[in-house]
């Protein structure tokens, strides 16, 4: 079965294939960085990086690449309110989301652009749309000229109306009326005085929004790309925006697929701060909710339906979880006594197919199928829940005191079975809690642990990729000094357990 995945832009389902075959290149939208993250960014990041970790199983190598807004009003109002910059109010942020991420079990981007960073090809993006037509000047600001785009609305589907409704997102009356039409948006917005700014053709100033990720889109993977990701949210008017001042430069596609996950209800309603049901990554996790119940609810759902957040709802998930936590931890925390020679190497590493019989060759199928169907993690969940079932058992009694659990003969052929687990699980970036968490501590301090961990691991990387494997090994044999044994999968995927 193909990979088949949800196109925004032709509202349909269609099979997944890359431009260049066996390389996959995604961009993902990241956040603005003003505050903490809540639960719709941890839905997002969750699903996006099952994404990612499901193509790196199939063999694809991806390159994932994910931005940071650090100049926005957003943050530019945080940083008045502190009597900072906006310079602080982004490093903060930034540290925390990063933190925030490695406790979710999120792997890191394999690159993570700033619009600060970004500004020659934003200004270059700018020059050559005004060189076109399709953009215009206006008293230090610079307009996406909208009309001059036929297409302009294919991937929200919005009739002029609608596109009315939502474009207005970070505008005011004084912008408005520097248009020459009301639909006509952002790419550089002179500066006030006293508010900081950079320099440009057009005089002092920011850049707007929306041409931020298309500069990093183009400057970090090229003209179109394979999949563009973000939330419901972005579809109108950011990713609108993106399509239309990227195809205008270009005369190509974006990219050829446009995915977008669902939004977050509390309590049956929209997640909002003024409705005072907005609540943090960084709150949940330390009000002792396990970062994999997290995930494990999250992906209960499909990605593109709405997600429902309810003290239920997470509780049945902390039950689901419960269980599968001790089928994935039985070789790590049992495989000794059992016999088990390749525990606890073996938890989430690929495994041979020679190595698992028919059963659990089927088990395997049934999960690649379930995530081929437009990634339906609810079904390839039921796959895992079913292989843990025996395991789960088999750990119950260990856990009771019961000496005779493994003296059974089949509890050697277990093992294969519990592999397969670590192995599918991984897919979901579902480990065992021993595995998944850092150091003891305050959960910011196991985040921040975490952090470090998997920092030295895309070190790492890098120096593999640049074949300096004296570097590689160095920083291998420095982490298993620290009682962290590194474990290399398929795809370029690394993971880590504490020995």
């Amino acid at each position: 079965m193909t990979l088949r995945l949800t196109n925004t832009l032709s509202r349909r389902c269609e099979p997944f294939a890359p431009q260049v075959p066996g390389q996959v290149s995604i961009y993902c939208c990241g956040v603005t960085v003003y505050d903490l993250c809540h639960l719709g960014h941890a839905r997002s990041y969750i699903v996006w990086d099952v994404l990612r970790r499901y193509l790196l199983w199939s063999g694809y190598a991806v390159t994932f690449v994910q931005n940071f807004t650090d100049i926005d009003d957003k943050i530019l109002k945080r940083a008045e309110e502190e009597g900072s910059s906006m310079a602080v109010v982004s490093e903060r942020n930034i540290a925390a989301f990063e933190a925030d991420m490695a406790a979710l079990h999120i792997l890191p981007p394999d690159r993570m652009p700033r619009a600060t960073r970004s500004l020659d090809a934003i200004r270059q993006l700018i020059g050559e749309l005004e060189a076109k037509g399709a953009a215009y000047s206006a008293d230090g600001d610079v307009y996406f000229a909208v009309m001059r785009q036929a297409d302009y609305g294919k991937l929200s589907g919005r009739t002029l109306e609608e596109q009315q409704e939502g474009a207005s997102g970070r505008t005011n009356e004084a912008e408005e009326a520097r248009k020459r039409h009301p639909f006509d948006f952002a790419l550089w917005k002179g500066a006030k005085p006293g508010e900081p700014s950079f320099p440009s053709p057009w005089g002092a100033g920011r850049p707007g929004w929306h041409i931020e990720c298309s500069a990093m889109v183009r400057e970090e993977l090229g003209t179109t790309i394979d999949i563009h990701l973000g939330g419901a949210d972005l579809i109108f008017p950011h990713h609108e925006n993106e399509i239309a001042q990227s195809e205008a430069a270009s005369g190509q596609p974006l990219a050829r697929f446009w995915l977008h996950n669902g939004m977050v209800n509390v309590g049956g309603e929209k997640m909002s701060k003024s409705l005072g049901n907005f609540t943090t990554i960084r709150a949940l996790l330390e009000s002792g909710v396990s970062p994999m119940t997290l995930r494990l609810f999250v992906l209960q759902a499909h990605y593109r339906k709405p997600l429902d957040f309810t003290a239920e709802a997470l509780a049945a998930a902390a039950t689901g979880w419960k269980g599968l936590d001790a089928a994935l931890g039985l070789g790590e925390r049992h495989g000794s006594a059992l016999g088990w020679a390749n525990a606890p190497a073996a938890a989430s590493a690929a495994v041979s197919a020679a190595d698992i019989g028919a059963e659990l060759a089927r088990a395997r199928e049934r999960f690649a199928a379930a995530m081929d169907d437009d990634l339906n993690t609810s079904a390839a969940l039921a796959v895992l829940f079913e292989l843990a079932r025996p395991l789960r058992a088999l750990a119950n009694r260990l856990e009771r005191g019961d000496t005779e659990a493994g003296a059974a003969g089949e509890t050697v052929a277990l093992e294969p079975r519990w592999q397969l687990l670590g192995e599918l699980a991984g897919v979901l970036g579902l480990a065992a809690e021993a595995a998944s968490s850092a150091a003891d501590g305050t959960p910011a301090e196991a985040a921040a642990a975490e952090t470090a961990v998997q920092q030295r691991i895309e070190q790492r990387r890098a120096a593999k990729a640049a074949r300096d494997f004296a570097t590689a090994d160095r920083i291998r044999a420095e982490l298993a000094a620290e009682g962290i044994e590194l474990i290399d999968r398929p795809g370029g995927v690394t993971d880590w357990v504490r020995s």
